[in-house]
């Protein structure tokens, strides 16, 4: 693991009847002040796994009411999110880029995947619906979108669409360890900015609110801040009376060796050797506006720890972000410019309203007798939120 300081062990279906004794709704007892770990849920082989994998964090149940085991958990992903949400939990799908890959290795995309995988599918529709927390306080059903585990362009290309349609979902790092991948845990990372002493309720939270970027290890956007805004800090909003210039700054830092060498065994997968420029030692950090790379800043990837900064042209309500491409993300921060919402491309609303009608075509076998009226009513749901979003955008 790599020094790893926190631990997020998921029971999922073959090994529930077993794992769920180790289930307390705290950390574990073998963690330390340096390290935590903690069980939770992975969503996998029972119940909603189907239309796409859920990890539930910071749960306070571990089973869903009506039974002591998997068997009995609702086949629609909201419905279980609504019982982990009300209970406080952090939520979002598994190894996202299952089923949602395209097929013409554009970022962004504008083919509609297959949806026919157990990763971010019926997120396209989860994303719209807000459910109650501890205490009844809405809140977004999904927090965040797992990253680094699957294709990158495919799980970039998702969460990209949801955001320049306005919703806020963060991105988290991930390893499906030892499912997919029996190399190590900590393939993908999360590096969580906290205010103070390790604390897994709080890490969840950094996850929840983008204090974190994600990265396979080899990368770092460290002190990320557009204007006079850290991310993650509050709202993560910078506010613009009026479209105009804004710097965006952070120290960023990457480690390659001199020379190339094979890369791992893991092809479509994040991992900075793709970063590479050539044969040098260089890899490409890019602004990234509303989705599309604005400007970039080549760096050397010598472990150094390097000042960047971007002055970005905001014209309208926008989300930005870093990356190195292949190895590392941050997470957005939002231009709000004259208070208007985030409406940033047309083509990406109509984009998930098209992959609303062909999620369903996939998953609707899938749903119980007995959810089937839920489920038709939380895709239509889906549906007349991107049909609004696609009226308030004027930008193409």
């Amino acid at each position: 693991g790599e020094d790893l300081k926190v631990g997020a062990n998921l029971t999922w279906g073959p090994c529930f009847d077993y794992q769920k004794q180790f289930f307390t709704g705290d950390i574990d007892k073998v963690s330390g002040a340096a390290y935590l770990l903690r069980y939770d849920i992975e969503v996998s082989g029972f119940g909603s796994h189907r239309s796409g994998h859920l990890c539930l964090l910071r749960l306070k149940q571990q089973i869903y009411p009506g039974g002591e085991s998997k068997d009995h958990w609702p086949t629609l992903g909201l419905n279980t999110l609504k019982w982990a949400k009300a209970q406080g939990a952090v939520c979002g799908p598994a190894h996202s880029g299952n089923g949602i890959a395209n097929k013409d290795g554009l970022l962004p995309s504008y083919q509609i995947p297959d949806y026919n995988g157990i990763g971010a599918n019926e997120f396209i529709v989860d994303i719209t619906h807000q459910l109650p927390g501890p205490g009844g306080k809405l809140g977004p059903a999904v927090d965040f979108i797992s990253t680094v585990d699957t294709e990158p362009r495919a799980e970039l290309n998702m969460w990209y669409h949801a955001l320049n349609c306005g919703y806020r979902t963060r991105a988290s790092g991930e390893t499906d360890f030892p499912c997919i991948y029996g190399e190590r845990v900590g393939l993908g990372r999360s590096y969580v900015k906290l205010a103070g002493p390790l604390n897994y309720d709080a890490w969840c939270e950094g996850i929840k609110n983008g204090t974190n970027y994600v990265s396979d290890g080899y990368s770092h956007i460290l002190n990320m801040k557009l204007g006079d805004v850290e991310m993650g800090a509050g709202d993560s909003e910078l506010k613009m009376a009026a479209p105009g210039q804004a710097k965006l700054m952070a120290k960023v830092a990457a480690y390659l060796p001199q020379n190339a060498g094979p890369q791992r065994a893991r092809p479509l997968q994040w991992q900075i050797e793709k970063a590479r420029i050539g044969n040098s030692r260089n890899v490409k950090v890019e602004a990234i506006v509303n989705g599309q790379s604005v400007a970039e800043k080549i760096i050397p990837a010598d472990g150094s720890l390097q000042e960047l900064s971007f002055d970005l042209k905001i014209d309208r309500s926008s989300w930005v972000a870093l990356r190195i491409l292949y190895t590392s993300h941050s997470n957005p921060i939002f231009a709000v410019v004259a208070d208007k919402p985030i409406r940033a491309s047309k083509k990406s609303a109509e984009w998930c309203l098209k992959g609303v009608d062909q999620c369903w075509s996939q998953k609707k076998r899938f749903y119980a007798e007995g959810e089937m009226k839920d489920a038709m009513a939380a895709y239509e749901h889906a549906r007349q939120a991107y049909r609004n979003i696609i009226m308030e955008s004027e930008a193409d």
